[in-house]
Parts: structure tokens; C-alpha cells; sequence
């Protein structure tokens, strides 16, 4: 049974539940049978909190007086896994940092209070590299999560033990959160899917910086329709997230449910800055040009993203003093030292530095708004190159061109960061190796449905079917 049951997508487990095929304990007993099967090879969810999960799912079954029961994102006690960069409230929550390591929030984050109220279960935690800060999952507390397409490579990051979760069977749903491509890169390293939505599309906080667009909280599944319902689920305005936009009138996984052809898609084997590799980039050309199948026009094309790296640079080192600068005089020698190289770098920076920022990068959203005049969508790879050894800290070089930082490898997923637009990682092939390969669709501002909507069009296209696989232990 529980192997069935892993196996089924979310929706349709949702749907169990919902009509009482199924009871919530059955799941949390599933979800921990699969746990204790696969997670000492990939080591994906360091945290259970299995009484809480139950406590809360019995509650849920007896009363659920006072939860958004009639709502399109009702998980009716479906269990869910929340990434450890997200407070739960009396769960281990540590960030990846020793400094918290033993820290038990009072208060939960609002996605994980919105989700609980839309009869999400919280089971566990899933790790993810200390503070967010690099797309390889390892950090002192917990050590490396290990990809299961081949455990001797590094999963992405930085939500990287939700994509393993999800990946192995552990998780139906779990959460996610990006920056530079947190959510997107693990996915495509995993073969998941992965949304970024539009800032305020899912409320988030208590954080040092609300106003901040340029951290989003999101979705992560095994197939499309199912991060549409998790999507559902966690969105909604509230009062705490100044950010947060009103849940849309029609669900999204009724948009995911009903899929539908762009007319025009702009193709980019590398946004015109960064060096792919030739293999990345024609798996994902190849399944980009599926669309043509449907009417799709394919061009080569995208808008002009000259500029990118310096803005990102420096708006991504403001944020990190604003979120971890208080930290450094404290605890300085207790945290990673890329994430002290970028509060510093952060630091050094002068208030005209962030202006030009914030100039360049109105410059740039207006001619993402033209190239949308056009397009219905913009495609291109995910990651520059594929999955790496889980001993490499970051990509050195990617198709002959070197990288003097930890951030630039990533320069494909942060430059569509910077647009604001809502971006979906979806498996797209694999190497020759085996290895699965990511490709990002992003839509106009605002526009998760129609995103939606095609994803899981050009899913159906590649016949994209992800079931739970075990891990593959490396030699």
C-alpha cells in the first residue's frame, strides 16, 4: 500500500482524502515507511516532527472548524515537507547554520500557517545549504544531501532536499524558496518541477525585508498540475506580507488541468551571457521545438539581458546584509565564508552602487515588458551544465568559460530572477550519462495560469512521468 500510494500524483491522493478514501494517518505512515527506506542513502529529510504531523491530522479529521475547507488549494490533510529555511512553530528549524541549530521557533512562517490551513500536514524538514547561500545542499549541521539519479552528485540547491523528496517517493508536495534559482536548479537536477512565482504570489515572512522582491517562496512537484495545487494552496493576500497579491479568481490547477499552445515562444540557448553546455543546450532546444508540434511558433530570440550580473550582484549583497548583517559581528566565525564574502561585498557597496542597480534593472524589466508584446513565453536552460560532484562546492567553469565566484554558475536562473516574471523549471530529457536536464519557461508578470497552462502542454508533449525512483548509489 504505501508503495501505491507514493506513486500516485498529489492531486489524486487530494482527492482520496477529500473523500474519505483515505485518511491523513495512512499517509503520514506511508510518508515515514518510504523515509526510513530511502533517506539514510540520500539523506533529504533531516527533521520529522511525526507527533506533530499526527496530533495535527487527527485534529484536522475531527474539526476543521476554522480552515479554508472550500478553498481551490484544500490539501485535506495531505502531508508536506517545508524546506529549513522556513520556520515551523516547535519544530527543529535550523537553517543550515550551526548558529541555529537547536532552534525551535514559537511562531511558524506565514506560507507553512497558510498551508496549515489549507489542511497541509507538516511531516519534516528538508535540508538546504547553510542560510540559502549556494546551489550545492551540504551545510554543518546536517552534511550533504546526495542526488538519486546518482548519489555521487551534488542534488542543487538551494532546495535541494525538497527535490530529493520529492524525487524518491518522500514527499507528494513540498516547499521551496528562490533567489538566484533555489527552487529551479534542484529541480532541474532532479528531474522535478519547480516554480518560481511572482513576487507576492505566495505571502512570506516574518523576514527583515519585506519589500524585498527578489526572494520568492514557491511550489515543488513531481509533475506540473501538482505544483499548480500546491500553488493554490499556499497564495493568498495577507495583512503580514505588505508583498502578498489576492488569490486569483480561478484556480491554477485549473489552468494546469486545461493545457493550452502559446502562440510565440522566444528561444535562448543562453540568454546571450552565459557558457552552456553544448549537450545542456541541445536537449532543451529539442524539447522547446515540441511545441512547434501544437501550432507553436519557436524563434530564436529573447530580450536584451546586458547588464545582469552586476545588478543581481548588488542587490543580492544588499539583501544579505539586511537579512544577515547583524549576525556577522556575533557569529562571524561560525558562518560559511561565501555568506560572509556576501554580506561583505554587501557592505562595501555604496549607495550610488545600489542605484545604478535599481536603474539598470528598471532599464531591463522595460525590455522584458517589449520582448512580451511578442511572446507568449521565453525559454532557455536551466543550469549550464549538469549535475556536479556533491564534493565540488560550486561550478568552476562551464564550456570553457571560468567563474571567479560561487554565484555566476547560476547566472541563467538569476538573470531571469531580476525580471520579476513567474519562471517553472521543467524536466526536459537527460544526458548520456542519465542525468536529468531542466529547461525554465517564464511568462509576463503575473502570469502563473498561462505558464502553467503551457508547461504542462509541452509535459504532455515530452511524455514527462516522473515515479518515485530509488536511489542510485555511485561508485
Amino acid at each position: 500500500m504505501t508503495l501505491d500510494l507514493i506513486r500516485r500524483p498529489a492531486r489524486d491522493v487530494v482527492r482520496c482524502l477529500r473523500r474519505g478514501e483515505v485518511s491523513p494517518l495512512e499517509l503520514i505512515d506511508a510518508a515515514l515507511d518510504r523515509h526510513t527506506a530511502v533517506d539514510g542513502t540520500v539523506n533529504a529529510v533531516p527533521t520529522l516532527c511525526a507527533d506533530r504531523a499526527r496530533t495535527a491530522a487527527a485534529r484536522l479529521m475531527d474539526d476543521p472548524a476554522g480552515l479554508d475547507v472550500t478553498a481551490p488549494g484544500w490539501l485535506a490533510g495531505l502531508p508536506v515537507f517545508i524546506k529549513d529555511l522556513t520556520d515551523v512553530a516547535g519544530v527543529r528549524s535550523t537553517h543550515g547554520s550551526p548558529i541555529f541549530a537547536q532552534h525551535r521557533p514559537d511562531r511558524s512562517d506565514l506560507v507553512v500557517e497558510t498551508l496549515e490551513r489549507r489542511g497541509a500536514v507538516v511531516l519534516g524538514k528538508t535540508n538546504t545549504p547553510e542560510f540559502g547561500a549556494g546551489a550545492n545542499t551540504f551545510n554543518p549541521v546536517f552534511g550533504a544531501t546526495l542526488n538519486p539519479h546518482d548519489t555521487r552528485l551534488t542534488c542543487g540547491g538551494s532546495s535541494g532536499g525538497a527535490a530529493v523528496a520529492l524525487a524518491t517517493g518522500m514527499a507528494w508536495l513540498a516547499t521551496g524558496s528562490d533567489l538566484g534559482g533555489s527552487l529551479r536548479v534542484p529541480a532541474a537536477f532532479c528531474g522535478v518541477v519547480g516554480l518560481r512565482p511572482s513576487p507576492g504570489r505566495v505571502a512570506r515572512g516574518p523576514v527583515p525585508d519585506p519589500w524585498c522582491p527578489m526572494t520568492v517562496e514557491g511550489p515543488m512537484a513531481r509533475d506540473v498540475a501538482d505544483c499548480a495545487l500546491l500553488l493554490d494552496a499556499q497564495c493568498g493576500a495577507t495583512a503580514a506580507d505588505p508583498f502578498a497579491l489576492e488569490a486569483p479568481a480561478h484556480p491554477f490547477l485549473a489552468a494546469a488541468e486545461r493545457p493550452q499552445a502559446p502562440l510565440r515562444v522566444g528561444w535562448s540557448p543562453d540568454l546571450g551571457l552565459w557558457p552552456v553546455d553544448p549537450e545542456i543546450a541541445a536537449i532543451c532546444e529539442r524539447a522547446v521545438r515540441r511545441f512547434e508540434t501544437a501550432g507553436t511558433t519557436v524563434d530564436a530570440a529573447c530580450p536584451d539581458f546586458t547588464g545582469a550580473d552586476t545588478v543581481f550582484h548588488v542587490l543580492r549583497a544588499a539583501s544579505f546584509v539586511a537579512n544577515l548583517g547583524p549576525l556577522l559581528d556575533q557569529h562571524r566565525d561560525r558562518m560559511k565564508s561565501d555568506v560572509v564574502w556576501n554580506i561583505a561585498k554587501g557592505m562595501a557597496q555604496t549607495t550610488a552602487d545600489v542605484a545604478d542597480a535599481w536603474r539598470a534593472r528598471a532599464a531591463l524589466t522595460a525590455r522584458v515588458a517589449a520582448f512580451f508584446e511578442t511572446f507568449d513565453l521565453l525559454a532557455c536552460p536551466t543550469t549550464v551544465v549538469p549535475p556536479f560532484p556533491v564534493t565540488q562546492r560550486y561550478v568552476e567553469s562551464a564550456n570553457g568559460q571560468r567563474f571567479d565566484n560561487y554565484l555566476d554558475w547560476l547566472g541563467i536562473t538569476y538573470t531571469l530572477t531580476l525580471t520579476g516574471c513567474p519562471v517553472l523549471s521543467i524536466p526536459c530529457g537527460t544526458t548520456t550519462a542519465g542525468l536529468p536536464v531542466g529547461l525554465q519557461l517564464m511568462a509576463r508578470p503575473r502570469g502563473e495560469a498561462a505558464l502553467l497552462s503551457y508547461a504542462a502542454l509541452l509535459e504532455g508533449l515530452l511524455g514527462h512521468c516522473l515515479a518515485p525512483i530509488e536511489p542510485r548509489i555511485g561508485i
